[in-house]
């Protein structure tokens, strides 16, 4: 049978109108009747756009000029890689009115896929200054020979090769201003072409780097990496293998934690470099005071912190409550929320390790009531466990999300289904200048 070949797509620009943005931050336009995301095109604006994907049902594109009605909104992008490297979509869009897009996406979805209606739209939560703001990245390596070198950083947009870059703007400035640096560093190595990623993880002090590295370092690699790590501020650590295989490269360091601290709370939380934290501490702290704030744990409530990670809400809330009892699918992460809540000097805690996808029937937290909880689930969502909220005799819910989309379904089932009201929800500007939306939503039960 012969391949069918793809139709080639037309070569000069074509015009299209900007309708609104899509949740990924392109452009929606109609061209010829047709659905059309244009990477580039903000609303209200008149775009020359070229082909870069056609389907049946919609077609893609990248403006190529804006016509003679810019969007008032429009700014020049910090980065002098924004439009080819994909770790950013909306550099072009003044930041402030970023935020109040993702609100926008967060409500539709609200809409049309929860079928709730908020009481209220709290004001959204963002920085002033948005930039070098991500501590915790994963980092692609490639040696290219056609460039002679070796690149670090993100996706180009849209394809599966890495971008060829100077400089990130949103990464911390100890690393975003030096991937050169770090290129060339590997560059020298004998296993350059065996390296492909490097995590980067950073506390409020300390920075650590894990190198993946698929065949054993020589003496001099080894040695080249910790003189670099010496001189940049930079912990060098590896892994060779599985998550478990994650290890100082220096034989003399213990593997010490990083930490954060969220100081309104007189709290200090250590971590692993490989531990989930959120990337962007400045707004994490915002967004527990706002959590804090919205749940309103009194002196005598017991609360429940389902997807408790490390204890980045159940330590600050039992600051508050009489008890707090935590829920984690990840036996380390409960392991080290247990010492972080030992080394706070918090009592009034406890911890089970329990996978919330599963059946719970048997969790002996499932036999206790609660006042209050507190969900921050993955992308995924929190499904599974909505109907078990009311049985545990759970009022008020403070729901922290970084998907809309999972937000809105299971607001759905705890407004239509489980008898509970949504009484607020915002959104949280932790990943500026990309498309990432985190939001946060209150309910309290009705019925």
């Amino acid at each position: 049978m012969a391949r069918r070949r793809r139709k080639k797509l037309p070569v000069d620009p074509v015009a299209a109108e900007i309708e609104s943005l899509a949740h990924d931050g392109r452009g929606v336009a109609h061209v010829d009747g047709k659905v059309t995301f244009i990477h580039g095109g903000l609303p209200g604006e008149r775009v020359m756009f070229r082909y870069i994907g056609k389907r049946s049902k919609l077609d893609e594109g990248i403006a190529v000029s804006v016509e003679n009605n810019p969007s008032p909104d429009r700014v020049e992008p910090l980065c002098p890689h924004f439009g080819v490297c994909g770790g950013c979509a909306l550099q072009h869009l003044d930041s402030r009115k970023q935020i109040l897009a993702k609100q926008e996406i967060l409500l539709d979805a609200l809409n049309h896929i929860g079928k709730v209606e908020v009481a209220e739209v709290l004001p959204p939560l963002r920085l002033e200054q948005p930039w070098g703001y991500r501590r915790k990245a994963r980092l692609g390596v490639k040696y290219v020979p056609k460039k002679g070198k070796v690149l670090v950083g993100f996706r180009e947009r849209g394809t599966p090769y890495l971008a060829d870059l100077t400089r990130c703007e949103v990464l911390h400035p100890l690393v975003g201003e030096h991937l050169e640096e770090i290129g060339a560093l590997i560059d020298g190595l004998s296993i350059r072409d065996r390296i492909p990623q490097i995590e980067l993880a950073m506390g409020d002090e300390g920075c650590i780097f894990i190198f993946r590295i698929l065949e054993a370092l020589s003496e001099d690699d080894g040695k080249a990496l910790l003189e670099f790590g010496e001189g940049a501020g930079i912990e060098i650590w590896i892994q060779d293998g599985g998550p478990e295989t994650v290890r100082p490269l220096s034989q003399g360091k213990s593997g010490a934690a990083l930490r954060y601290a969220l100081p309104d709370e007189d709290i200090t939380i250590e971590f692993r470099p490989e531990d989930f934290t959120q990337v962007n501490y400045d707004l994490n702290r915002l967004m527990v005071n706002r959590a804090l704030e919205l749940l309103d744990p009194q002196a005598d409530d017991k609360v429940l912190d389902l997807f408790c990670g490390l204890g980045n809400f159940t330590l600050p809330l039992a600051r508050r409550a009489a008890e707090v009892v935590g829920v984690e699918g990840d036996a380390g992460l409960v392991q080290r929320a247990r010492l972080n809540a030992e080394r706070n000097g918090i009592t009034n805690t406890r911890y089970f390790t329990a996978n919330l996808y599963e059946s719970l029937n048997k969790e002996p937290w499932m036999l206790e009531s609660f006042d209050k909880a507190l969900l921050d689930p993955p992308r995924s969502g929190a499904l599974e466990v909505l109907e078990h909220l009311p049985k545990l005799g759970v009022e008020r819910i403070v729901y922290v999300s970084c998907y809309p989309s999972t937000l809105a379904r299971d607001a759905g089932e705890l407004v239509n289904r489980h008898g509970y009201k949504l009484l607020a929800a915002g959104v949280m500007d932790m990943f500026p200048h990309t498309a990432h939306v985190e939001s946060i939503a209150l309910f309290e039960r009705v019925l």
